[in-house]
């Protein structure tokens, strides 16, 4: 097998990338009813209320971060998964039926809004930090990688078939649709061999809730790189107001959306793929891709007319999975296995619970000056993410290393973890001061 695909020979990551394609799909056919719905039918196209509504959705995993970080490191992830996967298929059979009957309001879809989020703060860290139970850490960084590919090859058809059957027959019929593929991934969890799981690391002592945020505070990379992931996920990734608004611009109905959604995809299934090929993540690449990402989403503003601005998407979308798929695993590898539910938790509430800060303000704007204003500003908070990282390689003297600081880092998770000093650090953990993480066992090849 490729290595490009080398997860795939275990076969409980088979059964869950399955699972989770279905269930990717399903979401992102809802993502595109949710926001066309509230755009066109809840109000007379009102972006600031469709920014509200997904700021109310991602304002949970930030409020609640430290408790489902807990939950994801504390109980049984798949037993955690089963459950919200049910409680989310039964949210998307409630806003279906509403829907359809015709009793849908916006305040009640703020409500459900809330609770779709509520639910997803818990699932997201659970989520991420279950990819460690089901592949050995040294095929982590692949199937990280992997996981994007299959949340970006729905995405590349969930928005489009959403379009196709909003216009059809309604969205009520897609929330109902979405509901239905629930299933693939209850099921998927149901034929995991929880024997051939991956043993979890535990922390010696009683488990603290905010030990995973005294463990970042304390890496200076993982800092800079929760910093970028926050400035990109406020204001760079609110592509839903974005496309929406720029096809309503363009004179595009909702399968224009859907498309436009689609094409994004194209460029972050590619970049996925690519990420999926490396055999490690790199902080340097975290940093590029923001650079990258910041160039594609300027330019896109400027586009006149529905097919080009179609056509930068593509790069948009590369752009910003490379930084996002590379931040993940670089941050899931050189976690402390006993505090990786913790940290992706602070790692998804910061990607993700920026969306209440700028989605609001994003959508306003577009509301006020326009699409290509918001972008324009979703742009010139990419430049300061790159700008943030880029200041922070030069200072840190990552940008030219020094030979003294060329050296790998592999966790043994069945070990306890030592305190080791700062000079035995990875090249990539190096500069940061002292924390527990798991013994260097082997040398690794330096670049």
């Amino acid at each position: 097998m490729s290595a490009m695909f080398r997860s795939f020979s275990v076969f409980n990551y088979r059964v869950w990338f399955i699972g989770a394609l279905v269930s990717n799909i399903g979401t992102w056919m809802q993502s595109t009813a949710l926001s066309w719905v509230v755009l066109t039918e809840l109000t007379d196209g009102d972006a600031g209320a469709m920014g509200l509504t997904m700021g109310l959705q991602f304002a949970p995993p930030l409020l609640l971060v430290s408790v489902t970080g807990w939950f994801a490191d504390r109980f049984d992830r798949r037993r955690l998964l089963l459950v919200t996967q049910v409680l989310l298929l039964l949210l998307g059979v409630a806003v279906g039926a509403l829907l359809l009957a015709g009793l849908m309001t916006l305040p009640l879809m703020y409500v459900f809004a809330f609770a779709l989020g509520l639910v997803a703060a818990f699932d997201a860290p659970a989520r991420q930090a279950f990819v460690s139970d089901l592949v050995a850490l040294e095929n982590a960084s692949n199937a990280v990688a992997l996981n994007a590919a299959s949340f970006n090859g729905a995405r590349m058809i969930g928005p489009a078939v959403a379009g196709v059957v909003i216009v059809a027959v309604g969205t009520g019929w897609v929330f109902l649709i979405n509901a239905l593929t629930f299933l693939a991934m209850i099921v998927a969890l149901s034929l995991i061999r929880v024997d051939e799981l991956i043993p979890r690391a535990r922390m010696a002592g009683r488990s603290r809730l905010t030990d995973g945020m005294r463990y970042v505070a304390g890496r200076a990379d993982l800092v800079v790189t929760f910093t970028m992931v926050f400035l990109l996920g406020a204001f760079g990734m609110n592509f839903p107001i974005f496309a929406s608004t720029m096809a309503l611009e363009f004179g595009h109905d909702a399968d224009g959306y859907g498309l436009l959604s689609s094409i994004l995809a194209i460029g972050s299934l590619a970049g996925a793929l690519l990420a999926a090929r490396r055999d490690r993540a790199r902080i340097r690449l975290v940093i590029a891709g923001a650079g990258m990402f910041a160039g594609a989403i300027t330019v896109s503003a400027f586009m006149p007319t529905y097919w080009l601005y179609a056509f930068v998407l593509v790069f948009t979308g590369f752009a910003v999975v490379t930084t996002l798929t590379t931040a993940n695993g670089y941050v899931q590898t050189t976690t402390d296995p006993a505090l990786r539910g913790r940290v992706m938790a602070l790692y998804m509430a910061i990607l993700m619970g920026g969306t209440p800060i700028g989605a609001p303000i994003v959508g306003w704007v577009a509301a006020q000056f326009g699409p290509r204003a918001a972008i324009l500003m979703g742009g010139a908070t990419a430049f300061l993410a790159f700008a943030v990282g880029l200041v922070w390689l030069v200072t840190s003297g990552r940008l030219h290393r020094e030979e003294g600081r060329r050296f790998a880092l592999t966790l043994d998770e069945t070990r306890p973890m030592p305190i080791i000093a700062r000079e035995e650090f990875s090249d990539e953990v190096a500069g940061t001061t002292a924390i527990p993480v798991a013994e260097v066992t082997r040398p690794v090849r330096t670049e």
